[in-house]
């Protein structure tokens, strides 16, 4: 079945950086657009970002926009975001997400990243 699993979230200080992984087993990972999303204290969900399958192409949201990096490792079946800069309205939890025909099917179980001094 598909799993995706999320991890290297954490607290971290203003200005500092991190960097989240998510690993996919249960389906062929390079054939799919993936996603990060998050969803902040007593908000609804944002898209952060996503990539083609071929890493060729990402697109962001313009709040992350210049500060956070989506990657992908096909041959590891891993997803990354690699997050800088980061501020307190960075506080969310994380998602990634499978992307299929413009919806997010399946999600993971998200990673808690916490931006405070």
């Amino acid at each position: 079945q598909v799993q995706l699993v999320e991890s290297g979230g954490g607290l971290v200080q203003p200005g500092g950086s991190l960097r989240l992984s998510c690993a996919a087993s249960g389906f062929t990972f390079s054939s799919y657009y993936m996603s990060w999303v998050r969803q902040a204290p007593g908000k609804g969900l944002e898209w952060v970002s996503s990539i083609y399958s071929d890493g060729s192409i990402t697109y962001y949201a313009d709040s992350v926009k210049g500060r956070f990096t989506i990657s992908r490792d096909n041959a590891k079946n891993t997803l990354y975001l690699q997050m800088n800069s980061l501020k307190s309205d960075d506080t969310a939890v994380y998602y990634c997400a499978r992307l299929w025909f413009g919806s997010f099917d399946y999600w993971g179980q998200g990673t808690q990243v916490t931006i405070s001094s």
